[in-house]
């Protein structure tokens, strides 16, 4: 079977997208109101970029043809922090992707508890076992209300079970337990079934 975009909407363009892009880890992130109240909201197209500079990003998609508040909250202040969602907490995050006003502080409608930042003024979520303080680097409007924001990681929050080797700045990446977003609505995956591989090597031995 072949689609061709050009003669597809936007709702079907994005179904088929997100049922073939999978698994998309959840950037939930937080930021502040210009009074300073939290918000936070999950997005799952999100990803790293580049590892020098540290650069992540992901896209906010506009709601009803309007923009979001973790969006304007970005572009008014450049700070922003992004939490990775562990299996323990995916309730609760799917209880901040509620359409709330902005006078909501989801966050703590969802029963959470936040911890200050080193380099950032918005908190990151206590029980996420990893959190990336970030400045804004590049904000992109490709159209329509969308913002593609891409940010500048300044420092990384850890929790101590999941450290193995801090000295060597090894993870130990399963016992984060974080969760995915998959094909269709309210669809997730677990990092619990994984395999290793070798990469290939190109020394080649003389016989």
């Amino acid at each position: 079977m072949l689609w061709d975009f050009a003669t597809l909407d936007a709702e079907a363009r994005g179904k088929l997208l997100r049922a073939c892009v999978v698994p998309r880890p959840i950037a939930w992130v937080t930021t502040l109101h210009a009074d300073g109240r939290c918000n936070g909201a999950p997005f799952s197209f999100f990803n790293l970029l580049c590892a020098e500079p540290p650069l992540l990003g992901f896209g906010v998609t506009p709601r009803a043809g309007a923009g979001k508040d973790t969006g304007a909250n970005i572009r008014r202040t450049g700070e922003f922090v992004v939490n990775l969602v562990p299996h323990a907490l995916a309730h609760a995050m799917n209880e901040t992707s509620a359409e709330h006003g902005p006078e909501v502080d989801e966050i703590a409608a969802a029963g959470l508890a936040t911890a200050p930042s080193l380099r950032v003024a918005p908190p990151r979520i206590l029980g996420c076992p990893a959190a990336l303080e970030c400045c804004l680097h590049t904000l992109l409007e490709p159209g329509g209300a969308a913002l593609v924001v891409i940010g500048e990681v300044l420092a990384l929050h850890v929790a101590d079970h999941a450290v193995q080797d801090a000295a060597r700045h090894y993870l130990d990446v399963p016992a984060m337990d974080l969760i995915a977003r998959m094909h269709g609505r309210g669809w997730y995956a677990r990092t619990t079934e994984l395999f290793e591989l070798d990469r290939p090597s190109t020394n080649k031995e003389t016989p």
